[in-house]
């Protein structure tokens, strides 16, 4: 075997991975459509929010020195001069001695510097009689309280947000109090997804002896769809070259940024991704030294990058969140591309390999004093998708641990529930 395709680390295929991809064009689209999309501009703000002083609550726009010192055995009266509702523009100003009865989110009338809340007036006190056309003000307020000054969430002039974030339900609302409608986005990547194997049935159907359920594929679209792909999926390509390599023509018919294949990269009679790659591209690398999914090749197949995820479940997911994963949020222009990590003390012995890295799953969780602990999630099989489900992270076990990182070790755990950081 070349030099070239010995098993390679972990960080090296990441590297030669990431190396292959570049952000794609951008797109506009409405505001509607873009949660959860990349921005793919800077977003400057071109008036302020709010664009004038307002009332903060229901209350009484007064000038603050006026009722600094007000309290319920010394009350301030003040004439009321008039009233105004949220939409409207005052029609009068404040001058001494005088208030104007204001809704929350009013304008604040000229003159005005202060709002009194109703509950600090005759008004809001039950049982207490009021003088007709005047307010007594019976608690102190500040000078400046209770008003909301023009700019006080965003300036005019302002970077409000970065390309290359996500767009959450937070920074659509902030878009559309800027006045946008449309923004622009990074086109989502295109994700062509292939499971191969002859024994493969599709969800649905009967279940023949000696066969299993296509699970990866339909792990892939949902991943590929979480991280802000398009994911199209092929149907199942028997263990013939012919098969797999009409089935991948069609992906290149309808313009695939990404091959993503299980199966077929191991180094069996059968395993044919990896002899079809060679054969009509080029072949990166093919094992890493990781457990689960040490066989997984990388390559291109007329200049389209292709992932070979390996045909267990476990290790297919594995390699997806480590490679798949990174490649298209590159794709997409996002800045955060790295899963979290947080140290853990192990609750039980996770065994070690002396020539690969595991990632074994694992529940973590907080402990009183803000540490954390981890416990695998039963046995370690590639084929046991279940404990995926069960597992809210993956313990790092390096090869320096090897037999075994014993109980109360403290490892490295990558979080695969939470946001990705930059």
């Amino acid at each position: 075997m070349s030099e070239e395709m010995s098993p390679i680390t972990v960080e090296e295929a990441l590297e030669r991975v990431l190396a292959c991809f570049h952000p794609l064009e951008a797109e506009e689209v409405r505001l509607e459509e873009a949660l959860g999309r990349v921005l793919a501009e800077d977003v400057v703000a071109e008036e302020d929010i709010p664009p004038f002083p307002n009332a903060a609550m229901d209350g009484y726009a007064v000038r603050g020195e006026e009722v600094a010192q007000a309290r319920r055995d010394a009350p301030v009266s003040l004439r009321v001069i008039g009233e105004v509702a949220a939409g409207e523009m005052p029609s009068v100003a404040v001058e001494a001695g005088t208030a104007v009865r204001i809704m929350t989110g009013a304008p604040l009338p000229a003159g005005a510097d202060t709002v009194v809340p109703f509950e600090q007036t005759d008004e809001g006190t039950p049982g207490m009689a009021m003088e007709p056309g005047w307010v007594r003000v019976l608690e102190a307020v500040r000078p400046g309280k209770n008003i909301r000054p023009a700019g006080e969430d965003v300036h005019r002039g302002e970077r409000v947000l970065e390309r290359g974030i996500r767009l959450r339900p937070q920074e659509v609302g902030l878009l559309a109090s800027l006045g946008r409608t449309h923004v622009r986005v990074t086109r989502r990547p295109r994700v062509v997804i292939l499971a191969t194997g002859s024994e493969l049935v599709e969800p649905g159907r009967p279940l023949p002896p000696g066969k299993i359920r296509n699970s990866n594929a339909y792990s892939n679209y949902a991943q590929v769809l979480a991280c802000g792909g398009l994911p199209l999926r092929l149907p199942i390509a028997r263990d013939r070259v012919s098969e797999i390599s009409a089935r991948l023509d069609r992906g290149l018919a309808w313009g695939a940024d990404l091959f993503i294949t299980s199966g077929g990269v191991s180094a069996g009679e059968y395993d044919l991704v990896k002899k079809v790659l060679a054969s009509r591209g080029q072949i990166s690398f093919w094992r890493v030294r990781m457990q689960p999914g040490r066989p997984m090749a990388f390559g291109h197949i007329q200049g389209v990058p292709l992932l070979g995820l390996p045909g267990n479940p476990v290790s297919s997911m594995v390699a997806f969140i480590l490679f798949a994963r990174p490649a298209i949020l590159k794709m997409l222009g996002q800045k955060a591309r790295r899963k979290p990590e947080v140290e853990a003390v192990l609750l039980e012995d996770a065994p070690a390999y002396p020539d690969r890295r595991r990632y074994l799953r694992a529940i973590v969780e907080q402990e009183e004093d803000g540490g954390y602990t981890a416990r695998l999630t039963g046995p370690q099989g590639s084929g046991i998708l279940s404990s995926m489900v069960r597992a809210n992270g993956l313990a790092i076990i390096p090869e320096s641990a090897y037999p075994a990182a014993r109980a109360g070790t403290t490892v490295r755990v990558m979080m695969l529930d939470w946001p990705e950081v930059e």
